[in-house]
């Protein structure tokens, strides 16, 4: 890219409002230099804006440095990147003449090749300690798979999730509502510093530049077109996480969602997506299936095993024949096991042995908390053929 180009965007990254869908038609139509020298140049308003707003964009274009800003991000060991660019990740123009005018950037990964196979985790900040527990592992098992954890680097699930993929040495990208040398939250500050050492911090605003609640909404636009899917991990009927959730709904993402508590409002909102359009997911395996490539399927896990489970059939009919309650003689065992008193009784043996029988006198019964389907850990081939 022409380096009048990219100064251009720099400026404009500095006077814009992400996502501002007026000044991606004006790229459009005329290029970021056109747009920049009319800003610059206190010339007549642009197509398509009130004259409030276009007094507001000058105001901001006196106070524009792009040389400075760009020899920030260089101090940062950071740059910024341009559409065009061998970096740039070409999702991003799902977003058409919403996408980003350019992206300020930190980090040592590629940034549109962990985006090749990237999924958002998204979620409330103020989580229960079940949604940051499942964040962090939906994280560590998409890392250990191979793909990218993006997320927004907020309180609650975004920081759990973010942790989790460090915790496997994986990449997690996290996308800021401020520039990318701001800390916020505040208490993030180590976190943020970690995921810059072996992932990436991304951010539309320039460097220095704060966060706004309508900042907080736009970034999550770019968190949804990043990715090949969303999964919203706990989010309640108002949560900011629902807007992430609709931005990867229309831009024709995969949605997910993971239960929780019914009893929780904190799920309230992951429960309405899984009830509207969202595929329920509960294990990271779930997840690759749905955004991964053709068969990468998730392997049905084992059924869980009780001891009742091991036992061989014979030894099995012979426990079914005994009551609940009571104790009965060796004949009336044999007869409802549908065998004989010889095999009866060597069956007998061998769950007396296993704890699941006692012999009372001629007769036999169930042992003391003891049940038909749960005792002890059984080893296999126990029982007889």
């Amino acid at each position: 890219m022409a380096e009048a180009e990219r100064l251009a965007r720099a400026a404009l990254a500095r006077v814009v409002e992400p996502g501002d869908a007026r000044v991606g038609r004006w790229l459009a139509a005329w290029g970021p230099e056109a747009v920049w020298e009319a800003l610059r140049a206190r010339g007549p308003a642009l197509p398509e804006v009130s004259a409030e707003r276009w007094a507001g964009l000058l105001l901001r274009a006196e106070r524009a440095e792009p040389e400075r800003d760009l020899a920030r991000i260089g101090e940062l060991g950071g740059r910024f990147l341009c559409p065009g660019d061998r970096e740039w990740p070409g999702q991003l123009a799902d977003l058409g003449a919403a996408a980003p005018i350019g992206l300020w950037v930190r980090g040592p990964c590629s940034l549109r090749f962990v985006a090749l196979r990237a999924v958002a985790v998204v979620g409330a900040r103020a989580c229960t300690d079940y949604g940051a527990h499942v964040a962090a592992e939906l994280a560590t098992g998409l890392c250990e798979r191979g793909w990218t954890v993006v997320s927004g680097a907020a309180f609650g699930i975004d920081g759990a999730a973010h942790r989790g993929a460090l915790a496997v040495s994986g990449v997690t990208v996290a996308v800021l509502a401020c520039g990318v040398d701001v800390s916020y939250p505040l208490a993030h500050r180590e976190l943020l510093d970690r995921i810059a050492r072996g992932g990436l911090l991304v951010a539309e605003l320039a460097p220095g530049d704060h966060p706004t609640r309508g900042r907080f909404v736009q970034r999550n636009r770019v968190i949804a077109a990043l990715t090949r899917g969303t999964v919203v991990v706990e989010a309640a009927r108002r949560s900011g996480a629902l807007a992430t959730a609709r931005y990867a709904a229309g831009l024709g993402r995969h949605l997910m969602a993971v239960p929780g508590p019914v009893t929780s409002g904190l799920s309230a909102g992951s429960h309405r997506l899984i009830r509207a359009e969202a595929t329920l997911v509960s294990e990271a395996a779930e997840i690759v299936e749905l955004v991964g490539e053709m068969g990468e399927l998730a392997e049905p896990g084992p059924e869980p095993l009780v001891a009742r489970d091991l036992l061989a059939p014979r030894a099995a009919r012979v426990l079914d024949a005994l009551p609940a309650n009571g104790a009965l003689p060796l004949t009336e065992i044999a007869r409802g096991a549908c065998t004989s008193e010889g095999e009866a009784r060597a069956r007998l043996g061998e769950l007396c042995a296993l704890g699941f029988v006692e012999r009372v006198g001629e007769h036999w019964r169930l042992s003391p908390g003891s049940t038909r389907h749960a005792r002890v850990v059984i080893a296999r081939g126990h029982g007889g053929a």
